[in-house]
């Protein structure tokens, strides 16, 4: 991240703004269940609100340094921090009851890595397991805010596609000042229905 974003994303303000308006829009009636896995949690701002949410809370993120800042900030609590890439999660199949992303899917440099992500997440959650989260709409202020840093955004309809292709079921998108959304794993898999 550049200086500017590093700042916004870990000011007072912007912790106030997703707690108040981007985290309630986005969880909406999601159950989040007892589990619950965060990718690409920056400085923490949601984790804070959404730990309050769940029994257990895995927060993965990239940055060594961040996921130590967070790990220092969050000991001793129901926060578990892992350094670690959310293309390549560490953790078996069916592991958590639910997962979030806010405002991160825009620093992931590709389609296609934004997609390995996604289908990670999914491998994860169990069945019926939901993701939540929001990101930025693309605009041209978002796009100079971002000079010198990752701006690869999320294009709505597209997003619907994507995450339909990659199997998630359920679905629900909001567009508004920004992209909200959830999905869900399928409660069954695939190869335990039986033919008819």
């Amino acid at each position: 991240m550049n200086t500017d974003h590093a700042e916004l994303c870990a000011s007072p303000g912007w912790a106030a703004h997703l707690h108040d308006e981007v985290l309630p829009l986005a969880i909406g009636r999601s159950e989040l269940g007892e589990e619950l896995l965060e990718v690409g949690p920056g400085p923490g701002a949601a984790t804070d609100w959404l730990r309050t949410r769940v029994r257990r809370l895995v927060a993965v993120e990239i940055e060594t340094e961040a996921a130590a800042r967070l790990s220092e900030r969050f000991a001793g609590t129901n926060v578990e921090v892992r350094q670690g890439s959310g293309t390549a999660l560490e953790f078996a199949d069916d592991s958590f009851d639910s997962a979030a992303s806010f405002t991160m899917l825009h620093h992931v440099p590709t389609t296609a890595l934004q997609n390995l992500l996604l289908a990670e997440i999914l491998r994860v959650l169990r069945p019926g397991g939901v993701l939540v989260g929001a990101d930025s709409l693309p605009s041209q202020s978002l796009h100079a805010f971002h000079e010198d840093d990752v701006y690869n955004p999320v294009e709505p309809a597209a997003f619907l596609v994507r995450l339909q292709t990659l199997g998630y079921v359920d679905i629900t998108l909001g567009v508004g000042s920004r992209l909200t959304f959830s999905a869900h794993k399928p409660p069954v898999r695939l190869s335990e229905l039986s033919e008819p």
